[in-house]
């Protein structure tokens, strides 16, 4: 049964302070993005080559994704396939049991959390520690990801500081954002040092070379992957990048579009296990194949996880990422949740206004916005439309299919604003339950082209 959005983000809405804070937030990046992509000349023309090479690799992924194997196997690393998220989930844990691993120390993957590898873990006895910082808030407050880049923009240091007393015995009411930073690194660094094995997701997954390259702002990536001999790397088979060239124009945009940065902090490379050690990369599937099928809706396949869609679009900006039934929010949540599972995850579809920042802002030039369009044409077909917008919609078709109808109705609409406001804001007026009608004009615009446009 599908959530709505709307019913989801009322709780959010309570807030109204945190709401603007949320929403101020998130424009500072997107602006911080604004900047950035106006100063490099070619920015346009790096949209359209990613979009071009992000074509080409979906369109020959079966050839890619082998040629990266055979390139990884002779490096020295072991790859695994992943049909779903059980298989991916229990080839991880086959590896850590086979090593007796009891602390496995991770960086930030999405495509983790889309598996529920954290819960499979756990339930199996072993010990699962975030070492990215957002990460490390939520899992501390058994909490997940509001966003996909930034996973606690939604929480404030105020919080954090409180959290940090709790969990790190941190001093009291001290939440300065670089002294929680510290305090959370020293409680970091002992996982880092004696944790039994890492794992990390992918940004991208370099074919001609065979090396799975990761973009971090922290560091902690390296410092995992550094201190344990056994390593994993997990990522979607969507991650492929032909060669190294390839790879040059998507960190161009990466950064630029996610968090308005000319580039990430690190930008690391793991090609070799270490000296003694063994790397694994785990290539999952996971419904993947199902998307490459779809014609309508492939191109969510070239996503390279930027977020930037999140930070322009003002009903995530407003609503908070816990407002959306999938696990990823925003415009890209939208239609990946529909991709997923339409009935599950109809009711995200409401959450967006059409403007089509969301495509404008794409990196990969994805057209999401009007992605939604096309799935706001199907709910029917797929049946979950609304039955109160289906009734909505037959009667305005109703209406405007009538001219002289139309007309009359619109000559009558002043009556509305002198009428006493419990018969017009009620439960049938679900519109004005956080916002007010507009005055209708006295003259409709047609008779007033009438009337000032007569022929002599």
């Amino acid at each position: 049964m599908s959530t709505s959005h709307a019913k989801a983000a009322a709780t959010f809405l309570e807030n109204r302070p945190r709401v603007a804070w949320h929403d101020q937030a998130l424009w500072f990046v997107r602006e911080k993005r604004d900047k950035m992509s106006h100063a490099v000349p070619e920015w346009e023309e790096l949209r359209q080559m990613a979009h071009d090479l992000k074509r080409y690799n979906i369109t020959h992924l079966a050839e890619l994704l082998q040629q990266f194997e055979a390139n990884a196997q002779k490096n020295g690393v072991v790859v695994h396939w992943a049909a779903d998220a059980e298989e991916h989930n229990r080839i991880v844990h086959e590896l850590l049991q086979s090593h007796k691993v009891h602390c496995l120390v991770k960086s930030k993957s999405m495509l983790c959390e889309e598996c529920g590898l954290n819960e499979y873990l756990l339930e199996r006895g072993i010990d699962v520690v975030e070492s990215d910082l957002g990460e490390r808030i939520l899992q501390l407050m058994h909490a997940k990801p509001s966003h996909i880049v930034l996973p606690a923009i939604h929480i404030k240091r105020e919080e954090v500081g409180e959290l940090f007393e709790r969990e790190m015995g941190t001093e009291k009411g001290n939440s300065d954002p670089t002294y929680l930073t510290h305090a959370a690194r020293k409680n970091l660094r002992n996982y880092f040092l004696h944790a039994d094995a890492a794992m990390t997701g992918g940004n991208f997954a370099v074919a001609s070379t065979g090396e799975v390259v990761v973009c971090t702002n922290e560091g902690n990536a390296d410092m995992g992957m550094a201190c344990q001999k056994l390593n994993i790397c997990s990522f979607g088979i969507e991650k492929v990048v032909t060669n190294l060239s390839a790879l040059g124009v998507f960190t161009r945009l990466l950064a630029r579009s996610a968090t308005g940065q000319p580039t990430t902090t690190y930008t690391s490379s793991f090609r070799t296990p270490q000296k003694g050690g063994e790397l694994h990369f785990i290539i999952v599937d996971n419904g993947r194949t199902e998307m490459l099928a779809n014609r309508e809706h492939e191109k969510m396949l070239h996503c390279i996880r930027c977020g930037a869609c999140m930070n322009t679009c003002p009903v995530y900006r407003r609503s908070g990422g816990y407002s959306y039934s999938y696990f990823i929010p925003g415009p890209l949540g939208i239609n990946l949740g529909m991709l997923r599972d339409p009935k599950r995850y109809s009711g995200n579809v409401s959450a967006c206004s059409l403007c089509l920042s969301c495509s404008n802002v794409c990196p990969v030039k994805i057209d999401l916005g009007e992605q939604i369009y096309r799935w706001r044409q199907q709910m029917d077909a797929l049946g979950v439309a609304n039955p109160e917008k289906k009734w909505m919609s037959k009667g305005m078709k109703f209406l405007m299919d009538a001219p002289s109808l139309f007309n009359t109705a619109l000559r009558m609409a002043p009556i509305v604003n002198k009428m006493p406001r419990p018969l017009i804001y009620n439960r049938l007026n679900a519109w004005g339950e956080a916002r007010d009608l507009p005055k209708f004009a006295r003259e409709s615009f047609n008779d007033w082209w009438k009337r000032t446009h007569k022929t002599k």
